[in-house]
């Protein structure tokens, strides 16, 4: 292995790695993966998640950050700027300037969308916005997306940009065992969502599909793990609904408590219609063998299958989420067949050695261009 100086350094831009997020998530995915054996990964956090700081402090960091990146990356003398963005006004202006800096110091970019609209979306129809767009979406030396919706989407809007699917992956060892040490008892059925905590992720109508579920005879308790800006609301609904018996909001859990609480889980609920790119939380819960109950939207699809891994329902439906509760809970003979599918799934298509494998040769056809052959490879 060479020695860590002569590792070409790759700067890894991201929310900070302990805030409730996927993408800092995905950082920490690829600082620990197989990657740090080949490259020297730097952390460098942008965006607000997982700080405590108030407007001024906010602002000064907006000013200062682009050209602490510019040092950053001439100080160590970083090869490549990997760029962990969603395609939202927010961070694609902020993440537009990080790009143009990192190109301005002659670092190559690669610009990994993890969620938001796709780029059609995004401009509304005004041509001149969609060639701003284009010739900003240009500016990276590659696209990454994680589902085929993104991929097919992007290869239209920008067909001259090399654009690559490289789908979230994680490290399941520490979640195989939990599918063995789950007894599918006759008692309440057991439910669980852990991520953010805001309205997109459709937990009001969780909830509200959760209290239907009951009132019509299901036997049925409800985790909703994590934080965000909706903890407040949702603890209100909560108490004012009288459900405090039967729904319980931990915060956010890591390591060995979240896993304590996904063994005690019969069926994952996910029932978003935020623009997702392909959530962490749902391939954490498959890798443990727990069925999902969740929604066809953005990449989730790719992952999922209808009847057997899980059941879709409509975004925005609490009657369709009631169903499906209740299917469950009269049925449980479907949880071990459903949670071996899910493994089975993740264990094939979600490794964590397939992620780094693939941005391996990224990186490496970045540091050392090749022909387009070999682009399409990864």
């Amino acid at each position: 292995m060479p020695s860590c100086a002569k590792r070409p350094v790759i700067l890894v831009l991201g929310p900070h790695r302990m805030a409730v997020s996927g993408v800092s998530t995905h950082v920490s995915m690829l600082c620990a993966s197989a990657l740090t054996e080949q490259f020297e990964l730097l952390h460098f956090a942008v965006g607000s998640e997982g700080r405590n700081e108030g407007p001024i402090s906010r602002l000064g960091r907006l000013i200062t950050s682009p050209l602490v990146l510019a040092v950053t990356i001439l100080r160590r003398a970083a090869r490549i700027v990997h760029v962990n963005t969603s395609l939202n006004a927010r961070a694609y202006w902020r993440d537009l300037v990080y790009t143009a800096v990192a190109k301005l110091c002659g670092a190559g970019v690669v610009y990994q969308v993890h969620g938001g609209v796709l780029p059609q979306e995004f401009i509304g129809g005004r041509r001149i916005a969609a060639a701003f767009l284009r010739a900003t979406l240009r500016l990276p030396d590659a696209i990454v997306v994680l589902a085929r919706h993104q991929l097919k989407a992007y290869r239209a809007f920008v067909p001259a940009q090399r654009i690559a699917m490289v789908p979230n992956a994680i490290d399941s060892s520490a979640f195989v065992a939990l599918r063995r040490a789950r007894s599918a008892g006759s008692g309440s059925l057991r439910l669980a969502y852990f991520g953010r905590l805001v309205k997109e992720k459709g937990l009001y109508e969780l909830l509200e599909g959760f209290r239907l579920a009951r009132l019509e005879g299901a036997e049925a308790r409800l985790v909703i793990a994590g934080g965000g800006p909706e903890a407040a609301g949702l603890r209100r609904w909560v108490d004012e609904a009288a459900l405090a018996e039967h729904v319980l909001l931990p915060g956010p859990l890591f390591g060995e408590r979240k896993l304590a609480m996904l063994a005690q889980t019969d069926v994952f609920v996910l029932p978003t219609y935020h623009a997702e790119g392909l959530p962490y939380a749902l391939l954490e819960a498959m890798a443990g063998g727990i069925p999902v109950i969740t929604t066809s939207v953005a990449g989730i699809p790719d992952v999922v299958t209808d009847g057997v891994h899980g059941h879709f329902v409509p975004p925005r439906d609490p009657q369709a989420l009631c169903r499906a509760i209740r299917l469950f809970a009269a049925h449980r003979e479907m949880l071990d067949p459903m949670g071996a599918a899910c493994q089975s799934r993740i264990a094939d298509g979600y490794s964590l050695a397939g992620l780094s494998d693939s941005f391996r040769k990224l990186y490496q056809l970045l540091l050392n261009p090749a022909s387009s052959e070999a682009w399409t490879k990864i």
